[in-house]
């Protein structure tokens, strides 16, 4: 039945400092089938494309939702990459159950604000807070750092754009 649902549109962003690590924030909650595991709750910043959005403007509006991030450049994106979400059996009125994963575009943006643009605690656009820490990381290792159904899209986006990094 899972292999049946479609997949969710979904950008995902690559924000590199001037030292070529990335942005990675700490997940405190699930979300549905969106789950996160003890010690596995790091991520980059991801979200939903609305309906008919430009996929860039996307990731410019979900960087700023979960970060605050506005002063970012574009340096390049990835092909279509896709994961499953684990099995659920929670409510199916939640907005993710309809989905059988997410089919994301990930793109790579050159920080070029100040650190105390980063704010990943207050909600903007009535989005909750999904994280309530960041830290710079080596994209080689966020892999390692996130929960196993997302592992495999994590390491192609860190082939991807490990010219960009440290």
């Amino acid at each position: 039945m899972t292999d049946q649902k479609p997949y969710r549109p979904n950008v995902g962003i690559a924000l590199f400092n001037a030292d070529g690590r990335v942005l990675i924030g700490h997940r405190f909650k699930g979300d549905g089938p969106e789950i996160i595991l003890p010690g596995l709750d790091w991520q980059m910043p991801q979200g939903g494309v609305d309906e008919g959005e430009n996929l860039r403007d996307a990731a410019m509006r979900e960087l700023w939702e979960e970060t605050s991030v506005r002063n970012a450049d574009y340096l390049g994106e990835t092909d279509w990459l896709t994961y499953d979400f684990p099995p659920y059996d929670g409510p199916q009125t939640h907005r993710l159950a309809k989905f059988r994963g997410q089919r994301q575009k990930w793109f790579a943006l050159r920080f070029t604000g100040n650190e105390d643009e980063i704010d990943p605690l207050t909600p903007r656009n009535n989005q909750p807070a999904e994280f309530d820490a960041w830290r710079w990381e080596r994209l080689s290792r966020v892999a390692d750092l996130v929960v196993p159904f997302r592992r495999d899209v994590y390491r192609a986006v860190a082939l991807h754009f490990a010219h960009l990094g440290s």
